[in-house]
């Protein structure tokens, strides 16, 4: 789902940050955002809520990875083909994902969403990356 909001500067990710798979994917963005392209935000935190805030995601923030980019926003699957465009390397061919039905691609995402904590683990604090 892609909905027209305010422009930003710099392309936000929205992510849980006491999730283990949250975590990799975080790791994986900054090593692979050679223009610093992305600004990483947990959802836990005082500007994540605010953001969620603003562009009244609140209920939407617990499962999905959440992209602001370019005046939009963009969830689950799609927030992730999106962010897959701007990345270098091996990553950027997520990209590619996007060539299957969004119904079947944000079942699978929901799917991991809804166990990821099971299945990769949890944090007690949320660390992001030094760039």
């Amino acid at each position: 789902m892609v909905v027209s909001v305010m422009p930003s500067e710099k392309a936000v990710v929205i992510f849980d940050g006491a999730c283990n798979l949250c975590d990799g994917a975080v790791c994986v963005i900054t090593r692979h955002d050679p223009n610093s392209v992305f600004e990483l935000v947990a959802l836990q935190s005082m500007q994540g809520r605010a953001l969620l805030s603003q562009f009244k995601l609140t209920d939407v923030a617990m499962d999905s990875v959440i992209l602001i980019k370019q005046g939009q926003y963009y969830l689950r699957s799609d927030a992730i083909i999106e962010i897959a465009k701007s990345l270098s390397g091996a990553p950027r061919l997520v990209k590619y994902v996007a060539f299957f039905p969004r119904v079947l691609r944000n079942a699978t995402y929901n799917f991991i969403a809804k166990h990821r904590y099971r299945l990769f683990g949890q944090k007690a604090i949320c660390q992001l990356p030094k760039k």
